[in-house]
């Protein structure tokens, strides 16, 4: 055995040199999907779907069951590239850049603040240089060593939209190693976001890992064809529900001026989903400490493990620590405090954070309101809760949004939708139809308005994904905006109207 590894969605590697022998080798590979309470995302006993299904589940059958507590195909094997590379005996094993900008002049000037990780043999001997070209190919900065600062005069930003890229090249000894890198800076500021020092509205979807016929397997294709999708709705981001997306998709994003929520693989952590009943109707607290999840320390590994990968990626610009958890339970805060306090540490440019909250919690109970940079709301009023009365619905949501007002903080929709059947049509607007996906989201959209602290908008879903069967389910969710196959929808032209007329900063003033 050469190594292990726990979790998927993120990258890991292992050093080949004292197994390889002269000749053809054989290296095997095994993937184990298993799910359960130990795991992210998390699966086994609970199910979100069982209380639909009368207790029957895990006991009721002689076969093996791997029950996911999400809503989204649990897929298995290898999805993403495997790759066996060289290096000199001395190379670049990490890179960090962060940006201070002086936004006091007409045009903004920067530092930009370096590390490189050089590892192997002299190691600590082997010269560092630093070069930044622009976008046309000039040299416009350099240093010398694994630690330093780089000055860019008359910078040009990384902007939604409107990508901007330096390269950052580094050389140590024989290794060299380019960063695409973009200039931009984001923080929140009382009740607005800020990127660049301007108030950004977000417009844009929850996603999936998902086409026909690959599955979550890469394709690079349809990431473009997603991204020109998004762009002709004139949305500006999205989410990476429920999980870190291909490091394909973020350069992807890099390059199109995609702001990009990053979200760890920690769904399913809560076991109340189905009438809060587990398999043969058993209430067990998610955090309880024997018989709850025990995910926390996994937990904070993918937090590291996300945060190494993507640091600098000026697409990223907040850090999701978890997806509808049991976040209002008893144990919740001291479940996720240490992975707030984790993420901001490690972040070398101390992105927002946030946890992404499911409905039925308030701003009383959750404990997003306490930990949470931006408050990330999934609410379905008008389906899930007061589904097809959108007028009691209407209601419902501007009264929780009045009380995660009084918050003081950003607070923005990462979920609302409602499942459509492409092409069922109807003079009266009934669940279901195209018609009614529309007005539902007429009328939240029209609340969102309302509120000058709500910075944005994330429908769910941008296309119809695959699930595991159930009653709800008809051949996967259909919440999308566009169909699997990227057909749009009668919303999806709502939303281009829309997202049209709002501009990517100060809408809300």
């Amino acid at each position: 055995l050469i190594c292990e590894h726990k979790g998927g969605f993120l990258p890991f590697e292992v050093e080949l040199n004292d197994v390889l022998e002269d000749g053809d080798n054989l290296l095997t590979i095994a993937v184990n999907n298993v799910i359960d309470y130990t795991t992210l995302p998390v699966g086994g006993k609970a199910n979100m779907m069982s209380g639909l299904m009368g207790g029957m589940g895990a006991g009721a059958s002689e076969k093996p069951q791997n029950n996911p507590n999400f809503d989204f195909f649990n897929y298995c094997g290898i999805t993403r590239p495997v790759k066996i590379y060289t290096t000199p005996k001395t190379y670049i094993n990490d890179i960090t850049v962060t940006s201070d900008i002086d936004f006091g002049k007409e045009t903004p000037s920067a530092v930009l603040n370096y590390a490189v990780d050089i590892e192997g043999v002299d190691k600590d001997s082997t010269a560092c240089k630093v070069e930044v070209f622009d976008a046309e190919g000039n040299k416009v900065a350099e240093a010398a060593g694994t630690q330093g600062k780089l000055e860019l005069e008359n910078v040009k930003l990384w902007q939604p939209l409107n990508s901007y890229l330096y390269q950052i090249k580094v050389t140590a000894g024989e290794d060299v190693y380019t960063l695409p890198y973009g200039v931009r800076s984001v923080r929140v500021d009382g009740v607005k976001f800020l990127i660049n020092e301007k108030p950004f509205y977000f417009k844009g979807y929850g996603k999936h890992e998902d086409t026909f016929p690959n599955g979550r397997g890469i394709n690079l294709p349809m990431n473009t064809k997603d991204i020109s999708i998004m762009k002709w709705q004139h949305a500006n981001s999205f989410r990476t529900s429920h999980y870190p997306y291909s490091e394909e998709m973020m350069r992807l994003c890099d390059e199109e001026g995609i702001v990009v929520i990053d979200e760890t693989t920690a769904v399913g952590v809560n076991l109340q989903f189905g009438g809060g009943a587990n398999f043969g109707g058993e209430r067990i607290g998610t955090f309880d400490k024997e018989h709850g999840v025990q995910t926390q320390e996994h937990h904070k590994d993918v937090v590291r493990d996300l945060i190494s990968r993507d640091k600098n990626h000026a697409c990223v610009v907040m850090w999701s620590i978890a997806n509808e958890p049991d976040s209002a339970a008893e144990g919740a805060y001291d479940y996720f405090k240490p992975l707030f306090d984790l993420a901001k540490e490690i972040d070398p440019q101390k992105r927002p954070c946030t946890l992404v909250s499911v409905q039925g919690t308030t701003a009383d109970t959750d404990c997003s309101s306490k930990l949470s940079d931006v408050i990330c709301l999934n609410r379905y009023y008008g389906w899930y809760f007061g589904g097809p009365d959108l007028e009691i619905s209407e209601k419902g949501l501007r009264k929780e949004l009045s009380d995660w007002g009084k918050l003081g903080k950003p607070v923005m929709f990462t979920e609302y939708g409602a499942d459509t059947v492409s092409g069922l049509h109807d003079t009266t607007s009934v669940m279901y139809t195209e018609e009614y996906q529309v007005e539902y989201y007429e009328m939240n959209n029209k609340v969102f308005d309302e509120f000058e602290f709500v910075v944005g908008e994330q429908a769910w879903n941008f296309a119809d994904f695959a699930t595991s069967q159930s009653l709800l389910r008809v051949q996967g969710n259909k919440k999308g905006l566009f169909t699997r196959d990227r057909k749009p929808k009668m919303v999806a032209h709502y939303f281009r109207n829309r997202w049209s007329n709002i501009p990517e900063f100060g809408y809300k003033k």
